[in-house]
Formats: C-alpha cells, structure tokens, sequence
C-alpha cells in the first residue's frame, strides 16, 4: 500500500527526534524500514557507496562531569583556595547552563553563580541551583522583582540603581542584595573608579539595598591587571574608612587564575572558560592543567569509494589523486564545526585520525578515511574532545582560524547535550 505525503512527514520527523535524543545504532546497511537495504537509492555509478536508511542522524554533545569537577579543583589550586564564582554565561560556554549550573553548584570550591542574562539567572534556579547567582549584566524593571524574589544577586553601576532597586524590594518586603560593579580601566561596564565613593555613600545609606560584593573586569594585560585590582582594593579602603564595608571583593578571571597571580585574587576568583577546560594562552595548555570538558559527536552517514580523478563537495574543493575512501558525517558550520576545518583538521573515527576534505557545508562534512579502517555508517565520530591533541578545542580553533572562544560559544544550541560520567 502506497505511503502518503503527510504520513511519511510524520514519520521522517518522529525519526529526527528520537535520533535528537539518544544515538541510533545504524548498520552498514542503513536502518531497517520494510523499504529494502541499503542498497536502495545508490546513486547510479557509484557502486562502492553505503548511505543510511531514511531520517536525520543528529550530532551531539557530550558534556564531561569528571572534567567540569576536574577544572575546578584545578583553579581553586592554582587560586590558592579562593572560593570560586563560577561563571556559566551564555548557556555555559555552549556547554548548557542548566546542565553545567547545577554540576558547579554541588562542589565546595564553588561560593555561587554568575550570568548576564535574566533567563539564565531563572534557569538556573529551575534546574534546582540553590547556591548565590549573580547578575552581571543589565534587567528590565519586570525582571527585576522576580530576581529579587529568587534571591538573585543583582550588579549595580549606574547612578539610579539605589532608587530603582530599593523601590522594587519594598513591594516584597526584602533588601536587594548587590555587587558593585566598578570600572578600573577597562571601559566597557561599571561605575567610574575615580568617581565611585559617593555613589557608593549613597547605595550604602538605602536601606532597600545590600551591599554584598563588589567586583571589577580586568583586561587581561598583566601589569595593568594588578593596577586595576589595586584600585579596586583602594576604593574598597576608602569606603572602609567611612565606615562602609563592600564585602567580597573579585576581579580575577580564567586568564588572571591561569598565569597565576594572587595579587588578583583578592576575596573571591570570578573564572568561566578555564572551568570548562577553555585555554587563553599556548602556554597555559603546554602545562596541561585542564581537561576540555566537551564532545562534539556525529554519526557517519554515508561512505564512499571515489576512484583517482573524483571529486567532492562544492566546486569540487576535493579531487582524490589515487582510490580514496570517503565518510560523510551529519554534522556542520550550523552546529558549531567550524568552515575553516578543511584547512587541516582531523576527526577521530575508530581510533583513526580521518582529515576534513572538501567543503564544511551547514550539515555536513567529509572526511577521508585510512585503510587502516573500516568504517561504516553508524559509526561515531568524535570531532572535538579530549581524546586525541588533534580534536582539542584549542588545536582545532588554530587550524581552522578560530578563537578558542568560538569553538565553545559556537556550539548549536539545538544539539542535544548529553552528560557522561
């Protein structure tokens, strides 16, 4: 009985979610169907090609606990035992923050949370983070309550904080806990340094308004660094000698913790790539310290056999020079593997290096694949991760042209994230 349209649409997309929730297991001959093997829609003339059965098999991430645990440790060693705000911007460096949160939020090192956004402080305290979250960066007036309400720490540097604060926390009958967000030199966010006391004479004299920290953004120049957090401890003296404590005070980020100097350090450290195995510097990385706390994983696809003179990909960006044997891994740009891997990135199938040829299209890349092994589709290919130097995140970001930074924050947020022990 014929298929129709719209059933076969159900079906194709009830495929695609349930490979979006956990890996299929596919064999060389592609997925049973009741359609035939895999011999099935072959391409005419390419009789060496193995392809998988009908649906989408979607890449995945695999989030490390033991190395998210690791790093931690790590920076509260190299911080000298400086509890840590663990910083889980922007969904936890790509890792997912409702994910990383409540991991941080569980270990000893860790004094509380840091986000830059609303939604985030709100997800963490749904995924049970129960732990200080401090606000970084700027609210709206109808966020505002219901962070104050869940005891989200609020950052403050504008002349008008006090007043705005304090009259949100008298409808709930609390004082709005704050952190002092100060500007020593970086010129981007805070309240002026120089011009900081009075303004915070008056937050201090609010009675709607705690004052609980106060933090400043280093540079990550070295020398000007200890220059900011020594401004930042002066302003701290000064309001001191009016009888104002500004309570914790933190300026040392992954950079300042890694090369280490405790002259940053001051009450509290305020890390966020280190904590998920992110390097800033070639020579931070040579000392191997961290562990990179991710996987980026698909499935081989497609393998193919182009004989000497073939092409692949666009514009025929590949052309094999002898018989070479092909892979096709459901995996893109859009999903975070950067464009730039054809310039000499490897992936890692079978405990083989396979180089990326061709094109990185949206959804698709391609590799060449050793005789050494055998692959077949259902295969999982590890394209970054920490099992080989050639998929680490920050060997990958070099060949390809990227930022450390990128591969992290790049990572598709609709890739289903999954954590292995």
């Amino acid at each position: 009985m014929g298929v129709s349209r719209r059933r076969f649409v159900a079906t194709s997309l009830a495929a695609a979610g349930a490979a979006a929730t956990r890996p299929v297991a596919l064999t060389g001959q592609g997925r049973s169907s009741g359609q035939g093997g895999g011999q099935a829609g072959r391409p005419a003339g390419s009789a060496n090609v193995t392809q998988a059965g009908p649906g989408r098999v979607d890449p995945w991430i695999e989030v490390d606990r033991a190395a998210l645990e690791h790093n931690v440790r790590t920076v509260a060693r190299l911080a000298l035992a400086r509890p840590i705000i663990a910083v889980v911007k922007n969904n936890a460096y790509g890792l997912g923050i409702a994910i990383a949160g409540p991991i941080f939020a569980r270990l000893p090192q860790v004094w509380g949370l840091a986000v830059v956004r609303s939604s985030e402080a709100f997800e963490l305290r749904r995924a049970g983070v129960l732990k200080p979250i401090l606000l970084m960066g700027p609210t709206s007036d109808g966020d505002l309550r219901e962070l104050l309400l869940r005891d989200v720490r609020i950052a403050v540097w504008t002349e008008d904080a006090g007043e705005r604060l304090a009259a949100v926390a008298a409808t709930i009958g609390k004082q709005a806990r704050v952190h002092l967000y100060v500007d020593t030199g970086m010129h981007r966010m805070g309240m002026a340094h120089a011009k900081a006391l009075p303004w915070i004479e008056s937050l201090a004299a609010n009675r709607g308004v705690f004052i609980e920290g106060a933090f400043t953004e280093l540079t990550e120049d070295a020398e000007f660094d200890r220059s900011q957090a020594a401004r930042l401890v002066a302003l701290a003296e000064a309001a001191r000698g009016k009888g104002i404590s500004l309570g914790k005070l933190h300026a040392a980020s992954s950079d300042a913790v890694m090369r280490p100097n405790e002259l940053t350090f001051l009450d509290l450290v305020r890390p966020g790539f280190a904590l998920y195995g992110g390097y800033v510097t070639d020579e931070a990385m040579a000392r191997g310290e961290l562990h990179a706390a991710y996987r980026l994983k698909a499935r081989v696809i497609r393998v193919d056999e182009l004989a000497a003179g073939e092409g692949a990909s666009y514009h025929r960006r590949f052309v094999a020079d002898k018989p070479t044997r092909t892979a096709i891994l459901a995996v893109g740009h859009v999903d975070g593997y950067p464009s730039g891997a054809v310039k000499g990135c490897e992936v890692l199938i079978g405990g083989a290096l396979c180089p990326v040829i061709g094109t990185v299209s949206a959804s698709h890349t391609v590799v060449t694949v050793p005789d050494s092994v055998r692959a077949k589709v259902g295969d999982e290919a590890t394209l970054v991760g920490p099992d080989h130097p050639a998929i680490h995140p920050n060997e990958v970001a070099k060949r390809a042209g990227w930022s450390e930074y990128s591969m992290f924050m790049h990572l598709g947020t609709g890739l289903t994230r999954r954590v292995v022990p």
